[in-house]
């Protein structure tokens, strides 16, 4: 089982970096995220030439998530169970494939619209939490995988890379990022580099990339069953040294 998460930064832009990608790390399943676009912008056709068929949640201009499988899966959730019918952020999506429950999502950032901006972050991580304790509960193999905007610990940052007040890097957030793993999830870039930095973003502004200064903000969490057959967790360095790429890079999984 080979799962994949990338943050593209605007399909539209990235078509070509993501279908190249695909036929070089040949994953079962990629999810994505900021797609930037809405369904019917998606370009569903390339990747389906490439054996992949997508499931979109797209949003105009804004967020956005996707699924790529070259794998049959079926479709449980669009958007996080108990958020409010309202809420129209684009943000979850939920499907069943190879034996078990592969859940994308593109968490909020929580920087924006002050506190209440915040408050929306934290309630979007309660809800996450206690769909992932549901599927726990009910013994249901299970792999979370996202950009989730949290550094979990000092360790996954460069130093002095955002400010103590970063929404990414508050307690709070670390907290509610515990609290997933405390359910017995498994980080799985940090099972097998438990040190060191693994980056997965570097941001376009002050030279970032050259100087390696980056962030550890796209996961993966698997539950027991899958993360004890955990043998590959690692970002894709590459693609961010390529022509107009993402900021964030793929992280890949494998699942014996």
């Amino acid at each position: 089982m080979k799962l994949a998460t990338w943050n593209v930064n605007s399909i539209r832009q990235r078509e070509g970096h993501v279908a190249r990608w695909l036929e070089r790390a040949q994953p079962d399943v990629l999810f994505l995220q900021e797609i930037k676009c809405e369904a019917p912008a998606f370009p569903a056709a390339r990747f389906a030439a490439l054996g992949y068929t997508a499931e979109v949640v797209g949003q105009k201009a804004y967020n956005g998530v996707a699924v790529l499988s070259r794998v049959p899966f079926a479709v449980v959730h669009r958007a996080l169970p108990g958020l409010p019918a309202e809420d129209a952020q684009a943000r979850y999506v939920e499907v069943r494939a190879l034996g078990a429950t592969l859940i994308g999502i593109y968490l909020p950032n929580g920087n924006s619209g002050g506190e209440a901006g915040y408050a929306y972050k934290l309630a979007w991580m309660d809800l996450l939490r206690a769909r992932a304790a549901a599927l726990l509960a009910a013994d249901e193999p299970l792999a979370i995988l996202g950009d989730f905007n949290v550094c979990p610990t000092e360790a996954d940052l460069s130093p002095g890379a955002l400010p103590a007040t970063d929404a990414l890097v508050r307690p709070q957030s670390r907290a509610a990022f515990r609290s997933l793993l405390w359910l017995g999830l498994t980080d799985a870039v940090r099972a097998l580099h438990p040190g060191g930095p693994v980056w997965t973003f570097w941001d376009y502004q002050g030279a970032c990339w050259p100087r390696d200064i980056g962030l550890r903000i796209d996961h993966a969490l698997l539950s027991p069953t899958l993360a004890e057959r955990l043998t590959v967790a690692i970002p894709d360095r590459r693609e961010r040294g390529e022509d107009q790429p993402s900021d964030h890079v793929p992280v890949l999984v494998e699942i014996d």
